[in-house]
């Protein structure tokens, strides 16, 4: 299971990942993010908002949902998590990061149930947004609940830093010092999740903002 685990959380796992700074590109050109001390505060939203109040909850029910095979309500989920994102380019990416992890997982590791929810996506019923499909990924890899939001929030932030990285002034201790703050405030953040075990929602203005202008940069490294 660990090392099922590593190897699915590893930058080197082909989702596409490394394409996508979730905004991050825009707010580094126009100045919102500019030093060590910005990007924390990128990192600790993203961990409180996109983390905290949409993806770490959909992971968490998707988890249940798909271990109790009930695919009406996965179907729903995504649905929801999909409509709650404003930016085009972030709905993409999700769902192509999603397929592409679901179908990876089914190739390395073949299970009933990820061909059903495969199906379900070849059927367009069905994304999946990328927070659903790790969580199936993790069910599958006999992962518990808790772990599973917990490594959906390390992936998630992790490949943040590695955008900065690309986009700022930023040498690897310092960025990886910002990582690891934010990392050791996971565990509060999956207690108020699964204390609040309720409906997704999100409210992040200036990260969608940044996500929906992206495209109008002159030039770009990521897709969003």
């Amino acid at each position: 299971m660990l090392v099922s685990l590593l190897h699915l959380c590893d930058s080197l796992f082909p989702v596409g990942a490394f394409a996508y700074s979730d905004g991050l590109e825009t707010a580094t050109r126009r100045g919102a993010v500019a030093d060590s001390a910005e990007l924390g505060e990128w990192l600790d939203t993203c961990l409180d908002e996109t983390i905290g109040r949409l993806e770490g909850p959909a992971a968490w029910q998707a988890w249940s949902a798909f271990v109790g095979e009930s695919w009406d309500d996965l179907i729903t989920l995504d649905a929801e998590l999909t409509s709650l994102r404003p930016s085009a380019s972030s709905r993409r990416s999700s769902r192509a990061m999603g397929l592409r992890l679901l179908t990876t997982w089914q190739h390395l590791h073949p299970d009933r149930r990820l061909e059903e929810a495969l199906a379900l996506a070849e059927r367009r019923a069905f994304g999946p947004s990328f927070p659903i499909a790790f969580a199936c990924a993790c069910a599958r890899a006999g992962v518990d609940r808790r772990q599973t939001v917990e490594s959906l929030a390390y992936t998630r932030l992790a490949a943040t830093v590695s955008a900065a990285m690309r986009l700022m002034s930023i040498g690897q201790t310092d960025a990886h010092w910002r990582l690891t703050r934010t990392l050791g405030r996971v565990p509060d953040v999956v207690d108020a999740i699964r204390s609040r075990n309720g409906n997704i929602e999100s409210f992040t203005p200036a990260l969608d903002i940044a996500l929906m202008t992206q495209q109008y940069l002159p030039s770009r490294l990521f897709r969003s």
